[in-house]
């Protein structure tokens, strides 16, 4: 789950930090900061965190109440094949296939739902910890600020004397904690009970 904290929180650094005209400029200051220290010990981001999987852990058992249906259904339909006539057995096998597929389409919406979920719930934080980003950029006169820990960076090696990181956690550290999103999406009954006629 972090990696996912952390891609968020580069696509949104990467639009406050860096400024097209600031490579133009050959006396650019410039710095950087480990966006990823940042991040793990942001106020706010553990409870978030918890939060998360305590939702994550409700839309799972959803699922697997889903799934312990149909497999049931299954195994039901596996054991009476054989004494069923054929439209019974091909009515069955039709009705098993539907809620297959309904389980599948389940499946796609809950991950759906979990991930805005976590964009919501980490969503304070990221604009908070941009916002002293800039804040550190504007008062201390740097063009740009780099973020070492992006996968993607192309920076082998950095001067300590212009690591951010220290400074920018002080601060986000002194703000206000961030207020979580609360729950705007809770799991809905899983649709998948018993077998008709069961």
């Amino acid at each position: 789950m972090r990696g996912l904290f952390r891609a968020a929180l580069f696509a949104l650094i990467a639009g406050a930090v860096v400024t097209g005209s600031a490579f133009a400029q050959s006396s650019a200051k410039i710095g950087w900061i480990n966006s990823a220290q940042i991040l793990s010990e942001a106020p706010g981001r553990a409870e978030a965190e918890t939060r998360f999987k305590g939702e994550v852990t409700a839309y799972q058992a959803q699922l697997q109440r889903m799934s312990d249906s149909l497999q049931t259904m299954a195994a039901t339909f596996d054991k009476e094949a054989g004494r069923l006539d054929s439209v019974t057995r091909v009515s069955r096998a039709k009705v098993i296939q539907e809620r297959e597929t309904s389980y599948r389409t389940r499946a796609q919406q809950l991950d759906q739902q979990m991930q805005t979920r976590q964009a919501e719930l980490v969503r304070p934080i990221m604009e908070n910890i941009q916002k002293i980003i800039e804040q550190v950029r504007a008062e201390d006169g740097y063009a740009i600020i780099f973020d070492v820990a992006t996968q993607s960076g192309v920076i082998l090696a950095a001067d300590k004397q212009l690591d951010l990181t220290s400074k920018v956690l002080a601060r986000v550290k002194a703000a206000p904690k961030p207020t979580a999103a609360r729950s705007l999406t809770t799991p809905q009954p899983a649709g998948v009970s018993r077998p008709p006629g069961r």
